[in-house]
């Protein structure tokens, strides 16, 4: 879609460029665009150097390690079922934090990743839009059967009763863990938005750094009401196993083509 719309919005400049007699403005100004995007890569190239590296000496140093002791109280607030010791819950956490210290390309490993451990957790559970992907037809891990487990069965009851089975093939239902997992990611509160520091330096704004307060009250606020909505929502699916009440039909097999850092998906 974004494919159309960028297509769209190129061949309308030309047209109006041509029809106007501005074409060799158009020209012009897609050269001098395409220099500033070289800069920008550049710039953002630095940056991302900087960054990446103060975090990979902070996970060396144990201090990330810390921090995910410090904020787990909150992630197992935020996701009760996820079983303690989980691969999902220390990706989770390190997405968290490289969200609020504002480092977007660090999320994206880890935002897949989680996904990914989650999916494999909706087939540990029984989940049987889930068993065949993880697992195969027969949903066997370890030499055991999950298909024949308590969960398989509950689920499988559940269908029954009503909610059904999307068939082979279709898009498969994101759980509750998920869901909560992409609002939390897209509204996360920033301490430092190294992005639109970057950005404002590169562009030439006297002060970069004057949009971190206003970024810390916007993300702060965006992320107080994705945890009330989130939390009211996950409530009202409490009497559901696994759960897909917040999730309305979201194919989680488009979920992982997004960026997870900068709030993007």
């Amino acid at each position: 879609m974004l494919n159309l719309i960028w297509a769209v919005m190129i061949l309308l400049a030309v047209i109006y460029g041509a029809l106007s007699g501005h074409l060799g403005d158009v020209t012009n100004a897609a050269l001098d665009s395409a220099g500033e995007a070289i800069s920008l890569c550049f710039t953002m190239a630095g940056v991302v150097a900087l960054w990446m590296g103060l975090m990979e000496i902070a996970q060396r140093a144990g201090l990330v390690r810390k921090l995910t002791r410090g904020i787990s109280p909150f992630l197992r607030f935020m996701f009760p079922r996820i079983p303690k010791g989980h691969p999902a819950g220390e990706y989770i956490a390190t997405n968290v934090i490289a969200n609020v210290l504002g480092l977007g390309w660090a999320c994206t490993p880890a935002g897949l990743k989680a996904m990914e451990e989650l999916a494999k957790l909706e087939a540990e559970r029984g989940n049987p839009e889930y068993l065949e992907t993880e697992y195969g037809e027969g949903g066997v891990r370890g030499g055991r059967s999950l298909k024949g487990s308590g969960a398989g069965e509950s689920f499988r009851r559940q269908e029954s009763a009503g909610r059904g089975s999307q068939g082979k093939g279709a898009g498969r239902r994101a759980s509750n863990e998920m869901c909560i997992f992409l609002i939390l990611n897209i509204s996360s509160l920033q301490l430092i938005p190294v992005n639109m520091i970057a950005y404002r330096s590169q562009y030439g704004s006297a002060n970069p750094t004057a949009i971190i307060a206003p970024a810390i009250a916007a993300t702060l606020v965006s992320t107080l009401v994705a945890i009330v909505y989130c939390k009211i929502k996950d409530h009202s699916a409490g009497t559901r196993i696994g759960g897909s009440c917040l999730s309305s039909g979201v194919d989680t097999d488009s979920m992982g083509k997004g960026s997870w850092g900068g709030k993007a998906i």
